[in-house]
């Protein structure tokens, strides 16, 4: 948290009162809040008055507390999930729920210095960006994921209708104070769109999660046991790559050893599309819900490796966030995705022990990761006996 610090454009002193828009907020699921309660509190700690507004499955709520040198006031809106059988449907809570955070917020968006919203709820900016005369303070958009690019990406044709929408909102865009992007992929696209570089300020999300040496792994589910585990966490969406891991793990276990367990502690359309094709060809794997955030750090030092993937269609769009956390659990990472990523070039970095990249649809390379996987797996366990004499 402290890299945000040092990269946050906002100053504690001209620009004091702030306001943060996102989603989900914790304990319900989703990146986004997570990442912005924790920038709201630390903002606070620096001397901010921070007013953070999002989303709850509960009751709705207001709580306000002193937190270092600042004040931190958290505005939860009591909201039903969203709708995912129609397109149309979520359209409809999308913008009745940006409305909804806008108007809750009204007067402190007024009365603030600085404004920060991001890419959930998606399509916020063509609430705020139209409003900006109405608000004193700097709007800076937080890009985590872009829209209305990832409906065209998850297309199979052009839409006419999403195209004037990708027209309209890079409009709004070249009008916005400032911009947050998460990897190098990302400013690419923005650069793209018309935005000047010099407008955008790259601001990584790092581990929402430390990993101490009081962090205990999970116990793994008892049908896990024995096997090498390799964890899918977290959301699974159509960003992500079903087909080659379908297809890949089925080659794994028909024509491979078998050896590898798939664990899905995850949410999504692509988890549950996996687990009805495991269940239907009788493989073996795992599925589970997500684990709070106070249990993540304990999830990810269960497994023997991580998978992380991101179709190439989205590259630049979205920045699995998850990928940091994984990092720093010290694991290895398997990872279906594009070499232009910043997820390859983030692991590249960190210069893990262990390290796979196959690319999308090659799902005999993937059957080969789970192979050298289980076999360097083998190794230590073996290195781990003491030899005898």
């Amino acid at each position: 948290m402290s890299d945000l610090l040092e990269l946050s454009p906002f100053d504690p002193v001209t620009e004091r009162r702030l306001v943060i828009i996102a989603d989900w907020l914790p304990p319900d699921f989703g990146a986004v809040g997570q990442y912005m309660q924790m920038r709201a509190r630390a903002l606070a700690e620096r001397g901010h008055d921070v007013t953070l507004i999002g989303l709850s499955s509960g009751e709705g709520s207001v709580r306000q507390e002193a937190q270092g040198r600042g004040t931190l006031t958290e505005i939860r809106l009591s909201t039903r999930p969203v709708p995912r059988g129609s397109f149309l449907a979520r359209l409809a809570w999308t913008a009745v729920t940006n409305l909804r955070l806008v108007v809750s917020g009204f007067r402190a968006l007024r009365a603030a210095d600085g404004i920060l919203f991001t890419g959930s709820p998606p399509l916020l900016i063509h609430l705020l960006a139209p409003l900006k005369p109405l608000w004193r303070g700097r709007l800076v958009y937080r890009i985590t994921d872009f829209h209305p690019e990832c409906l065209i990406a998850a297309r199979d044709r052009p839409s006419r209708a999403l195209g004037l929408l990708l027209g309209l909102t890079n409009f709004w865009r070249r009008r916005i104070g400032g911009f947050e992007v998460l990897g190098l992929d990302q400013l690419k696209r923005l650069r793209e769109t018309g935005v000047r570089e010099e407008r955008i300020t790259l601001v990584r999300d790092g581990s929402p999660v430390s990993f101490g040496d009081d962090v205990v792994a999970e116990p793994l589910p008892a049908d896990l046991r024995g096997s090498c585990v390799l964890l899918y966490a977290g959301n699974f969406g159509v960003a992500h790559d079903v087909e080659t891991v379908a297809e890949g793990y089925r080659l794994h276990h028909r024509a491979g050893t078998g050896r590898v367990r798939l664990w899905l502690s995850a949410t999504g359309a692509g988890a549950d599309d996996l687990a009805r094709r495991f269940t239907a060809q009788g493989l073996p794997f795992h599925k589970s819900e997500p684990v709070p955030l106070d249990r993540l750090a304990g999830l990810l030092r269960a497994p023997d490796a991580h998978l992380v993937t991101l179709k190439d269609a989205f590259v630049g769009f979205v920045m699995p966030s998850k990928i940091y956390a994984c990092i720093d659990s010290g694991k290895p990472v398997l990872f279906v995705g594009s070499s232009e990523s910043d997820v390859d070039l983030l692991v590249r970095t960190a210069k893990l022990g262990r390290y796979w990249r196959v690319k999308c649809g090659n799902a005999a390379g993937f059957a080969t990761a789970l192979e050298e996987l289980a076999d360097r797996l083998r190794t230590i366990a073996s290195a781990a006996v003491p030899s005898e004499g």
